[in-house]
């Protein structure tokens, strides 16, 4: 920024300083520069900084994009939407590509200025000279050669450079200051009243006429009013969308308050009925920032039932739980944060639906060992607030709330609610509680562990170590330290030494062919040829002018030379402006091919790539690195290129006028060489690492943002924000080190120069008798040289640094694809919708056994299975393995027919999913229904009628906010259910599909299946027994194998099977209801 100021200063003294030698002519040639600089810059300045304000916006929508696609990759591969999503991802990547490339071209103009601006500058200046009578000499004009240049680098460079940086920097400032004006969630929330101190409290949480809402346009929650005393249980139930996960929000500060008050007294936990996990080890997640207490924390572990699940997890509590928890079946997710809950000692727990994503058996085990009167938290007198929709706890809860559409329809004791005439109460009847064994989980014993040790948070995250002595104690429940080891996260992939050849070859050839490339080749010599001949000709000229005074014969007039040296300069003008044109184009096309095929691969490759690579490290791909691919790199290169064309030139000259300098020459090449031999492999491997330094802060920001009512709630912004700074710190370190190596590349540059510059000057002393103009074109190019060899050799280096963004993108362009055959499944496939599994096994990863083992089981046509058995069982997986989202052994067939034969999209296309986690996309309805405008808006419109949804959006046209956060859980289950009815296929799968709905919307999907789908095959994996008791077959999963499949009926009457154990484990009147269900099935199947 100083040479905005400096500008005027140096404008003047130079003005003065040719003043003394040609007059007037001076200001001719200064104001002309200055003319054809500041106005032309100010306004390319400007309008880059609009560009950059465009190419910003229109990258963010972008990146938001395959942020969004990459969350829910699983369902877009089972539902085979790669097609409408590579669409979208196309176009935005085109209307981004548009506003880089102009911004392109505006760069190429602003080289070329660089070239021609000094040049056309002495033109004007020596036509100035010849018409005020001034004499052309080697000394004047060598001198406003050398002036002009010195000028031109503040005027045509660094003062543009300043504008420009000024004016990105601008536009990242606004959108900084954009986003610091959002608003904040505020430390004392109006309404609401926290202390944490809950000692002589009467009441634990109290809400008086309370109005809450997200947005203004409607009130979520209305006149709300309800008291929990200190230690009970207050059970919150309602239907889907009827405001009970936002009413825990509000409790957690999270909603703002309109009218009313609400009082919590005593410390808050909060399990959120999403599980949010973060990628570190099963214990860091329990632990979350807490200090670790042996003897609390094997409690906590028994009393969630994660025991067995240490002994089957290959690294036991120390085993990596993936990104979002990917390592994990959904029953452990959602175990694992209720045991991060509950491990926080507080006064107050608001647990939102944690037992929905378990089986019965240990639904049962949950309650009674946490969260009911017998559990570990009502031992220790902690106000429980339970939203559920398993009613049939409802009766061990000392007060129940019913919400529906935001109001408060009904409050009171278990007692007062099942006299009353509310449609729940038909619900409430039909249960009731009686002890029970719990799971037996706690004859195994955890030995006595490590002491507390530094645990990272998100992303892999480890602070200061501790000492030696600290740290070398190790778990038994992970035994080994190499086991812990083996446990942590893959590593990303990084290159070493030299970017190789073939990177940019694949990277020249991705924007052009081998004639395009030769073109462009000729273009940039024949270029530098026009260029460094109008510098020679200005030698040239003013020989012809020394001759001319001392009378001799001359080949061409002043005035001849003076129409030469125009046209050379109009030559020079129009070469490095065409040159800069065609090279942006092939970058940018070059960069949109590289682009398109990276999405591509990562699109069609396998679900293991997923995850294996968290979502931070491929978003660095589609934003950083390819931010550097589509700006940085280009505009390296073409000065790396410029600078070393005009370097060439002015070797080249310089050896002509003085042969002796060959030896300088060859001298002061070995050095450059030496110094850049020590300085790229260093530089390209910082470059490196300061990539894969970045990828964890993605990670590390999305985590943070994913879970961030968890982290509020536990009262660690601070420690999260401290661990953020740290990673930031790492990164920063490594530019900091990459600046560092760069200024000291440039001291030893400088050296060379200056000494090269010196061995040019005193060489002509040896020359006893040489033209004056020889002299100064070789004096006044060699300053021109050491003026650009640091910056030409910098912007190579820089080049080599950003081609690793090319190499790593290159990389994932090099990503397997999942195996699809080409065979296209025959028409109206499949007819009946018979399943077969052959010894069918499936394997996640070679390292580890199989999920899946042997499987050998026949579904027949419009059979409706239900799939159960504990979490972790391998229910989920074999959802997977029929989508075929894994490699399989064995066989599956539809139909008769091997999908191991049929190309992947129509095997997923033909079959129907209601997945476990429901994904919407910041879309329309109509999208996030129907991507391929298959089906009509009546279509649509009946379809949302038919599962209760119409009233929810005003068209098809309603937007989904990102991550569908505008719609309930249990509506964004129900528009999953209306894609199916919308499919229409033989097949439905549902998977886990009413865990998180109430019984009344589960009741509505149910019935919503057996009249659409009624002549279909259906298969649904439950943790609600209720759910599929009046299924065809029942298949029992344990430990990855099939242990029991026949019908219900007959599974129950066998007593150690395990389906009656898990029937049995509901309770005395709920079994009984399950085995009525199954023996009146059984019987109208017989009739049949």
């Amino acid at each position: 920024m100083h040479y905005v100021w400096i500008l005027p200063f140096q404008s003047v003294l130079i003005s003065y300083l040719i003043w003394r030698q040609v007059g007037l002519a001076s200001l001719v040639g200064v104001i002309g520069l200055l003319l054809k600089t500041i106005p032309v810059q100010t306004g390319l300045s400007r309008l880059s900084s609009i560009l950059r304000d465009k190419v910003a916006k229109r990258t963010d929508h972008r990146v938001g994009i395959m942020n969004e696609l990459i969350q829910g990759i699983k369902l877009i591969k089972t539902y085979a939407w790669e097609i409408p999503f590579q669409a979208i991802v196309a176009e935005a990547r085109r209307r981004e590509v548009k506003q880089i490339r102009w911004a392109s071209y505006i760069r190429g103009i602003y080289l070329s200025t660089m070239v021609f601006t000094e040049r056309s500058t002495l033109f004007i200046t020596i036509a100035a000279c010849i018409y005020l009578g001034y004499p052309i000499t080697a000394d004047v004009v060598f001198s406003m050669a050398q002036f002009f240049n010195i000028l031109q680098l503040t005027a045509a460079i660094f003062y543009p450079l300043a504008l420009s940086l000024w004016a990105e920097a601008s536009v990242s400032v606004v959108r900084i200051g954009d986003y610091l004006q959002f608003e904040e969630q505020e430390e004392v929330v109006p309404g609401l009243k926290h202390r944490d101190e809950a000692k002589g409290a009467e009441v634990a949480v109290e809400l008086n006429q309370l109005s809450a809402t997200w947005e203004e346009t409607a009130r979520t929650l209305q006149d709300v009013n309800f008291s929990v005393k200190p230690g009970q249980l207050c059970a919150i139930i309602g239907p889907v969308g009827s405001g009970k996960s936002s009413l825990l929000q509000l409790l957690l500060g999270e909603m703002p308050i309109h009218t009313g008050t609400a009082t919590l007294n005593g410390t808050v936990s909060y399990a959120s009925q999403e599980p949010w996990l973060f990628a570190g080890s099963v214990r860091h997640n329990i632990l979350f920032g807490q200090t670790y207490d042996r003897r609390r924390y094997q409690e906590v572990v028994r009393h969630c039932a994660l025991v067995t699940d240490f002994e089957q997890l290959p690294h036991g509590d120390q085993t990596m739980v993936g990104e979002r928890g990917a390592a994990l079946s959904g029953g452990q997710k959602a175990r694992i944060s209720l045991a991060r809950c509950v491990y926080r000692e507080a006064s107050i727990y608001l647990l939102d639906d944690p037992l929905s994503a378990v089986d019965a058996h240990v639904g049962r085990h949950l309650f009674d060992e946490v969260i009911g009167p017998d559990g570990c938290l009502a031992r220790t007198k902690s106000t429980r607030i339970l939203v559920t929709h398993q009613v049939h706890y409802l009766k061990a809860a000392d007060w129940i709330i019913i919400i529906e559409n935001g109001k408060i329809s009904r409050q009171g004791n278990y007692a007062d609610l099942s006299n009353s005439n509310l449609d729940f109460a038909q619900l409430l009847q039909k249960e009731e509680r009686s002890p029970e064994k719990s799971l037996d989980l706690s004859q195994t014993s955890l030995e006595p562990d490590s002491d507390d040790e530094d645990i990272p948070f998100i992303d892999g995250y480890i602070g200061p170590k501790r000492s030696s002595s600290e740290s070398s104690k190790q778990s038994k429940l992970s035994s080994t330290d190499a086991d812990e080891d083996e446990g942590r996260e893959d590593k990303e992939d990084q290159a070493e030494g030299n970017v190789s050849f073939s990177v940019w070859k694949r990277y020249f050839f991705a924007g052009s062919n081998c004639c395009g490339l030769l073109i462009l080749v000729t273009v940039f010599i024949s270029s530098q040829v026009i260029t460094s001949g109008s510098d020679y000709f200005v030698n040239f000229w003013t020989q012809q002018e020394y001759l001319r005074s001392l009378d001799h014969e001359t080949l061409f007039t002043t005035e001849d030379c003076l129409i030469i040296y125009g046209l050379l300069i109009f030559g020079v003008i129009c070469s490095t402006t065409i040159r800069g044109w065609m090279f942006f184009n092939l970058c940018m096309r070059a960069s949109k091919q590289l682009h398109n095929k990276m999405f591509g691969s990562i699109l069609h490759s396998a679900m293991i790539f997923f995850d294996a690579n968290p979502s931070g490290r491929i978003l660095n791909r589609f934003s950083r690195d390819m931010g550097a691919i589509d700006e940085m790199l280009p505009k390296a290169m073409m000065d790396a290129i410029q600078v070393g064309l005009v370097m060439i030139g002015i070797l080249a000259m310089v050896s002509i006028v003085n042969p002796f300098l060959l030896v300088a020459l060859a001298i002061a090449v070995v050095l450059f060489s030496m110094v850049l031999k020590l300085y790229l492999p260093a530089s390209q491997d910082l470059k490196r690492l300061e990539g894969i330094c970045r990828s964890p802060i993605f990670s590390y920001v999305s985590a943070s943002l994913a879970g961030l009512s968890t982290i509020r709630s536990s009262r660690i912004q601070n420690r999260i924000s401290s661990e953020f700074d740290s990673l930031q710190d790492v990164h920063s370190g490594v530019w900091q080190v990459t600046y560092t190596t760069n200024t000291a590349l440039g001291l030893w540059l400088d050296c060379i120069s200056t000494a090269f510059v010196a061995a040019v000057t005193f060489s002509f002393l040896a020359l006893h008798e040489t033209f004056s103009g020889n002299v100064g074109l070789a004096v006044s190019q060699a300053l021109i040289l050491t003026g650009m060899v640091q910056y030409g050799i910098r912007q190579t280096t820089e080049s080599l640094q950003q081609m690793t963004s090319v190499e790593r993108v290159l990389h994932y362009t090099d990503l397997p694809p999942e195996r699809s055959p080409e065979r296209k499944a025959p028409e109206k496939w499949p007819t009946n919708g018979v399943i077969e599994f052959k010894q069918m096994s499936l394997i996640y990863n070679q390292f580890e056994g199989a999920v899946l083992r042997n499987l050998n089981l026949t579904i027949e046509a419009a059979w409706k299975v239900g799939i159960v058995g504990r979490t972790g069982a391998g229910k989920s997986s074999l959802i997977s393995a029929l989508f075929r989202l894994y490699e399989i052994q064995g066989e599956i067939l539809i139909d008769g027919i091997d999908t191991g034969t049929i190309a992947l999209d129509q095997l997923r296309s033909f079959i129907s999913i209601i997945p476990q986690d429901p994904v919407l996309f910041s879309a329309t309805i109509r999208y996030n229904l129907d991507p391929f405008h298959a089906f009509s808006d009546a279509q649509i419109y009946r379809v949302l009628e038919e599962v209760e949804l119409k009233h929810v959006a005003e068209n098809l046209d309603y937007m989904v906010l990102e991550g569908g956060t505008n719609f309930s859980v249990g509506q964004r289950q129900l528009i999953c259910l209306a894609r199916a009815i919308l499919r229409n296929n033989k097949i439905l799968v549902l998977d886990e599909a009413t865990a998180n709905v109430d019984p009344q919307t589960d009741a509505l999907i149910q019935r919503t299946i057996r009249e659409k789908f009624r002549h279909c095959t259906v298969l649904t994996v439950a943790h609600r027994l209720i759910t599929v008791m009046d299924s065809d077959r029942i298949i029992v999963m344990e430990a990855g194998e099939a242990r029991e499949f026949d019908v219900p009926h007959l599974l129950l009457q066998n007593e150690q099977g395990l389906l009656r154990d898990m029937v049995e484990a509901t309770g005395p009147r709920e079994s009984q209801t399950l085995k009525k269900i199954a023996s009146d099935t059984y019987q109208r199947q017989n009739e049949k």
